[in-house]
C-alpha cells in the first residue's frame, strides 16, 4: 500500500496493526513524488510484528522522523499475513 502525499507533525510514526498470526509490515518513506528517501528505504527497515494500537515503527535504530516533519512524503507499507488499521505521527518524549 503506498499513501497519497501526507504532511505530519510529530517524531514518531506509530501503527495500529494486527500481526498476530505471525504478520509483519515495514515501513518506506518517499518524497512527494515516489523517490526513495535515505535512511527511510525497505532496505533499512525493521520488521514491525505482533499486535498493538501504537507500535512503533523503526529502520535500523533510527525512529525518529522529525527531519521530515512538514514536508510532503508518501508512505509505504510492505506487509504480509497482517491487517492494517491506522497509522499517526505523534511527538513521543524520552
Amino acid at each position: 500500500i503506498i499513501s497519497p502525499p501526507v504532511r505530519f507533525e510529530g517524531n514518531e510514526l506509530v501503527l495500529n496493526f494486527d500481526g498476530g498470526g505471525g504478520g509483519s509490515v515495514r515501513v518506506e518513506l518517499q518524497d512527494a513524488e515516489g523517490r526513495l528517501i535515505d535512511g527511510y528505504t525497505e532496505s533499512d527497515a525493521s520488521f514491525v510484528c505482533g499486535n498493538s494500537v501504537q507500535l512503533p515503527v523503526s529502520w535500523g535504530e533510527r525512529r525518529d522522523v522529525s527531519s521530515l516533519a512538514g514536508k510532503p512524503l508518501r508512505i509505504r507499507f510492505i506487509m504480509r499475513d497482517c491487517k492494517l488499521y491506522a497509522f499517526q505521527f505523534r511527538n513521543k518524549v524520552d
